[in-house]
């Protein structure tokens, strides 16, 4: 076997917080903003919109630390996962972990520019931020779990702009949630037949041959719940427009995992934020003719 030639640490510590692929975050980002557009009742202003693009980039890359700590002994029996620094021993857990946490002090420390009642909400945050790479080894559906964490963005974004979370920023989060169940069966899927044999816990093995139906649901949910917490604020044609544009990606969704493939699944996962982008980019132009 040819020796491997030897990385940078910073190039390792890139390939760690996954910067080469920015499907993870932008994800986030999307729904992120449109809270923080709906919360402000239009353009949030630059610092917050800075602290929030920021923060959930800082955040996602800290998460991908801790996850591959938590999955180093599983990832190195799944064909994807095998070469990722901490797996491969080119990243030691101990700088894996300060990465994580420096990571993690320089979101905090964007936040603590806005309200108390944002640096409050962004504690539990972090916390299932942390368990969820661990609800992989038990809970039947750990999508559900990684949905709680990823959903404290637009949780926070409401408390940054008005000091308090009401019934439709836990709309938006519940719609979220579906969003999040939705695309990451769509990537559990790839990884189902590896998974399998190292007893990992996700959506598509608990939702088996219903997988594709469930995600198709999903969908359905996060496109009503979103149009319900939204339309009360009377946003005209640009946000049904971009909600058009949502659904009908998702039928491309459809067509692309229907038959179950690797290439197939992960492909609708890489793209699934530009759904995000289509439901923001309605938000934003409808705030701004209205």
């Amino acid at each position: 076997m040819s020796a491997v030639a030897p990385r940078s640490r910073l190039s390792l510590y890139l390939d760690l917080v996954r910067f080469n692929r920015p499907a993870g975050w932008l994800v986030l980002v999307w729904p992120t903003l449109v809270a923080l557009w709906v919360a402000a009742d239009g353009f949030p202003g630059w610092h917050l919109l800075i602290v929030f693009v920021l923060g959930t980039v800082l955040m996602r890359s800290a998460g991908c630390c801790i996850n591959d700590i938590a999955d180093r002994d599983f990832d190195k029996h799944v064909k994807r996962t095998k070469a990722r620094p901490i797996t491969s021993g080119q990243v030691s857990v101990f700088e894996a972990s300060m990465l994580g946490a420096v990571l993690a002090l320089i979101s905090l420390g964007l936040v603590l520019t806005t309200r108390w009642e944002a640096v409050a909400w962004s504690v539990p945050a972090v916390l299932f931020t942390i368990l969820y790479p661990f609800t992989k080894r038990f809970f039947a559906m750990p999508q559900a779990f990684l949905g709680i964490a990823f959903n404290f963005g637009i949780v926070i974004a409401f408390a940054a702009v008005v000091g308090e979370v009401p019934a439709t920023a836990w709309l938006l989060w519940t719609a979220n949630m579906f969003m999040v169940l939705a695309y990451d069966t769509e990537y559990a899927m790839v990884d189902r037949d590896d998974d399998l044999k190292i007893g990992m816990k996700t959506s598509a093995i608990t939702l088996g041959r219903f997988d594709v139906a469930g995600i198709m649901l999903f969908f359905a949910l996060c496109w009503g719940l979103t149009a319900v917490a939204i339309a009360p604020y009377h946003l005209g044609w640009p946000f049904w427009l971009g909600m058009g544009v949502a659904a009908a990606q998702m039928v491309w969704h459809f067509t692309l995992i229907r038959n179950r493939t690797r290439e197939g699944c992960f492909t609708a996962f890489s793209k699934s934020h530009w759904m995000g982008v289509a439901i923001f980019v309605g938000v934003v132009l409808g705030f701004a003719l209205r």
